[in-house]
C-alpha cells in the first residue's frame, strides 16, 4: 500500500467504535494519526461512534456512516481508517457504503513494517504476517468466484480463482517459512557463540518510540537509526558494552511494541522478539512524557509474558525526562510521578542529553554485581583457557594460584561462565 498519489498525501479520516469516550480510546485515536503521520498520510478529520460494540457488518452505525460520508465529502479525503481490525465484511460493506479506500490499524502497522524492514529477516517476516493476513481476508465474490481452466484435458469444473489465490499464497508462505528457519537456525548459532563467551546479556525493551535505539546509540555508539516516529527501526542490534568498573556485557535492542500489535506480526517477529527470553535481564525504557506512560508500560509487560519471559531482573528507565515540559511545566522542571512496581531498579534519564546515563551505568553495575556467582575451582591444565574466559566473561577473579594439581581459582562470575567451569569445583 502506497501513501502518495500524484505526489500529494494521502488523506484519512480516523473512525472509531467504542463503549465510552474514555482518555484510553481517544490516545489510541492519537497514536493512529501519529501511525499514519509515520507512512507519511494525512488525518483530515475523525470520527467516534459510542456504542457497546462495533456493527457486525459495517463497523459504524447507519446514522454514522452518513455522517462520514457528509465528512469525507466535506474534507476530500481519499479514505478512512478504522482503529480496530476490520472484518472482511465490514471491510467490503464500508468500501460499498462509502465508495473510498477503506483500511484498518492493522493493515497500517503492516505496511509501516514493511516500509522500515531492512534486513533480509525483517523482510521475510513482515511478507509472512502481511501474507497470513491476506490469506484469512479471501474471499470469495464476483469475478474472484470465476473458473479457471477450461479445453482439452482440462475439462470439468476447474480451480475457482478463491483457491487458485489461496494456494499461491500458501506456496508462498512456504517457501518463506523455510528461509525463516534457515534465518532463525543462524541467529540461534550467533546466540550460542555469545553464551560460549561468558558475557552477561541484557535486552532493552519498551513502547515504540520510546528511546531504545537512542539508548543504544549514547551507550555504544551502534549508530542505529533513530527518529522521532513509531517502529523506526525493526532489525535487533546488538552491541557491547564496557561498564566504568570494566565490567561487559551486551546489549540487544529489540523492535517496540504497541497496543493491538496484529498477532500475525507476533508470529512472524517471534524470533527476533525472543532475544529478550534469552537475556539475563531487561532494560525496560518507557517516555516518561506520555500520559499513557502506565498503559504501555502494561503492554510491554503483558507482551513479553505472552512471549514466555518472565522472572528476570528489570531496569526501568523512564527517559526523556529533558522534555518533561508537561502540564505548562518548562523542560528540565519538575518530573512528573512515574513508578514502575515490577521492576527492581529504576531510574530518570535522557538518552539524548546524556542526564542521568552516569547513575544509571552505575545501577548496572551494581545490578550485575548481584548477578554473579561465587566460584571456588581447580582448573586443570589442559583447560587453561577457562581462566581468560572468566576475564573476558566480565568476571572478578579474586585469587589465582598455580599448583602441581591445576590452576586453584576464587572468582565472582556470571552464571554462564559457572555452566562452563561445572566440574571443576573444589
Amino acid at each position: 500500500m502506497s501513501y502518495e498519489t500524484a505526489g500529494q498525501k494521502e488523506k484519512y479520516i480516523l473512525i472509531a467504535a467504542a463503549p465510552d469516550e474514555t482518555p484510553a480510546v481517544m490516545h489510541s485515536l492519537e497514536e493512529l494519526a501519529s501511525l499514519l503521520k509515520t507512512a507519511g498520510a494525512a488525518v483530515t478529520g475523525q470520527l467516534l461512534q459510542l456504542r457497546p460494540a462495533p456493527d457486525p457488518g459495517t463497523y459504524l452505525g447507519s446514522g454514522k456512516l452518513e455522517e462520514l460520508r457528509e465528512l469525507i465529502n466535506e474534507t476530500g479525503a481519499t479514505g478512512v481508517i478504522a482503529d480496530d481490525e476490520l472484518t472482511p465484511a465490514q471491510m467490503k460493506n464500508l468500501e460499498d457504503a462509502l465508495d473510498c479506500k477503506v483500511i484498518d490499524r492493522t493493515i497500517l502497522i503492516l505496511d509501516i513494517f514493511a516500509a522500515h524492514a531492512t534486513s533480509r529477516e525483517g523482510k521475510v517476516q513482515v511478507e509472512c504476517a502481511q501474507l497470513k493476513y491476506r490469506l484469512t481476508r479471501l474471499s470469495g465474490f464476483g469475478t474472484d468466484m470465476s473458473r479457471l481452466g477450461g479445453g482439452i484435458g482440462t475439462r470439468g469444473p476447474g480451480e475457482k480463482k478463491l483457491e487458485s489465490d489461496r494456494r499461491v499464497i500458501r506456496d508462498r508462505l512456504a517457501r518463506l517459512s523455510r528461509e525463516l528457519k534457515g534465518i532463525e537456525a543462524h541467529r540461534e548459532l550467533t546466540r550460542a557463540k555469545r553464551e560460549g563467551a561468558g558475557l552477561l546479556t541484557a535486552a532493552i525493551v519498551g513502547y515504540t518510540n520510546a528511546g531504545k535505539s537512542t539508548l543504544l546509540n549514547r551507550l555504544t555508539g551502534a549508530g542505529v537509526l533513530s527518529e522521532d516516529k513509531l517502529f523506526a527501526t525493526l532489525d535487533p542490534t546488538t552491541r557491547r558494552l564496557t561498564l566504568p568498573d570494566g565490567e561487559k556485557l551486551l546489549l540487544t535492542d529489540t523492535v517496540g511494541f504497541i497496543s493491538k500489535l496484529p498477532h500475525h506480526l507476533v508470529e512472524a517477529f517471534k524470533s527476533t522478539l525472543e532475544e529478550a527470553r534469552y537475556a539475563d535481564f531487561l532494560i525496560h525504557v518507557v517516555d516518561v512524557t506520555d500520559p499513557e506512560a502506565e498503559e504501555h508500560m502494561e503492554v510491554v509487560y503483558r507482551t513479553l509474558t505472552g512471549l514466555g519471559v518472565s522472572g528476570k531482573p528489570v531496569i526501568t528507565l523512564f527517559n526523556k525526562c529533558d522534555r518533561c515540559g508537561v502540564d505548562g511545566r518548562a523542560p528540565g522542571g519538575e518530573l512528573p510521578h512515574r513508578a514502575d512496581p515490577r521492576a527492581d531498579r529504576t531510574f530518570f534519564i535522557s538518552a539524548d542529553t546524556g542526564e542521568g546515563i552516569e547513575e544509571f551505568l552505575e545501577g548496572l553495575e551494581k545490578c550485575v554485581r548481584a548477578m554473579r556467582v561465587h566460584i571456588d575451582c581447580v582448573i586443570p591444565y589442559s583447560r587453561t583457557g577457562l581462566v581468560n574466559r572468566i576475564r573476558t566473561g566480565g568476571g572478578e577473579i579474586l585469587k589465582e594460584e598455580y599448583r602441581e594439581d591445576g590452576i586453584h581459582v576464587q572468582a565472582n562470575v556470571s552464571a554462564r561462565v559457572a555452566g562452563l567451569l561445572a566440574g571443576t569445583d573444589k
